[in-house]
């Protein structure tokens, strides 16, 4: 019982496990490889596989300003409770998965006539 214990310390003696040191080297150099964009639209917004297939085909190119409007849609159905979100956006319609803030596929005017919207627990409409 002669080991000193230290205030603000868990464990005796001098030697700690090596969980507890962190390697500021592997932290930098994740942040410094990814460009600014991609880490904003990361946090932002996802797009699955089948939605950026169905942008390509469908000829849709979304704005920053409308990821955003799609993000604060997202925000807004998380605060309802909301899992899977139908958004209308002018004349695209996107099902959006809230928790994982990924759109599963998007929609111009023409696919969205005479379709039905199935799995599906709540909707946004951005004007």
């Amino acid at each position: 019982m002669s080991d000193r214990i230290t205030v603000g310390q868990l464990y005796t003696g001098i030697n700690t496990p090596n969980l507890l040191s962190r390697s500021k080297q592997g932290d930098l150099s994740t942040t410094a490889e990814r460009p600014f964009a991609q880490v904003l639209e990361d946090n932002l917004l996802k797009l699955s596989n089948h939605a950026a297939k169905r942008l390509e085909q469908r000829g849709i190119e979304l704005k920053s300003e409308q990821m955003q409007q799609i993000g604060t849609a997202l925000d807004k159905a998380a605060a309802k409770g909301a899992k899977e979100s139908l958004i209308l956006m002018q004349d695209l319609a996107f099902i959006v998965n809230v928790k994982n803030r990924t759109v599963v596929t998007a929609m111009d005017s023409e696919s969205m006539k005479n379709n039905v919207f199935t799995q599906i627990d709540s909707a946004v409409i951005i004007s």
